[in-house]
């Protein structure tokens, strides 16, 4: 630390009063935990999607195929995609429960609207990664639930019909649906979300944490 501290002064400071940060007391439980589960179930993902991005391959012809060798021939592959997988699962579950804690404690009210409508597009954010991954193993379930996604957007007022072209890649399902969803499930989404993320935490840490009812 000291030979931090002599090239980049003050960084001491600041470790410290992150490490000294006090926590009241009636957040040590179980419920005021479930927004840092939800956030170590999303880092599970990004680690976990990492490897498999190193051997998947978004292309119609070879996506199921590299999902198969993933699971059957890469070294641990198939722990890796289920931790991907049931981590996923467990983050749209927490995500759920952390807004109905929010909600229930009144957390929500001023002055922490903001911060609020963050967690708002957070949940949205979770489902679209969700969503967009789902089609990733390019397998019959994956293809017509993502079909059927479109189509639902579709119905939209106004913006369904351009939404609906924009996510197929055409009029019809056409190859670029494919990697239209991989480049939002990879990049897009994911760099969003950690946008989102640091403003979600940066509001927490000015307004601190919300009283007991």
């Amino acid at each position: 630390m000291n030979w931090l501290e002599e090239r980049l002064p003050g960084i001491g400071k600041v470790a410290e009063d992150i490490a000294e940060h006090p926590v009241p007391s009636h957040t040590l439980n179980i419920f005021y935990c479930l927004g840092g589960l939800t956030l170590l179930a999303f880092l599970v993902q990004c680690v976990t999607g990492l490897f498999l991005a190193l051997y998947y391959k978004p292309t119609p012809e070879a996506a199921f195929a590299s999902v198969q060798m993933i699971t059957n021939e890469v070294r641990f592959g198939a722990t890796i995609r289920s931790l991907h997988h049931w981590a996923a699962n467990l983050m749209i579950l927490l995500v759920f429960l952390h807004m109905l804690r929010v909600y229930y404690t009144g957390s929500f009210k001023k002055p922490r609207e903001l911060n609020w409508l963050a967690g708002c597009f957070l949940l949205v954010l979770s489902l679209g990664l969700a969503f967009t991954g789902y089609l990733l193993p390019y397998e019959q379930l994956s293809y017509w639930a993502s079909v059927i996604g479109a189509e639902t957007a579709g119905s939209l007022p106004v913006v369904g019909a351009t939404m609906k072209i924009m996510m197929q890649g055409g009029i019809k399902v056409t190859a670029e649906m494919l990697s239209r969803f991989y480049v939002l499930h990879v990049m897009i989404l994911p760099l969003v979300t950690i946008g989102f993320l640091v403003a979600h935490f940066i509001m927490i840490r000015v307004q601190g944490i919300s009283d007991p009812m």
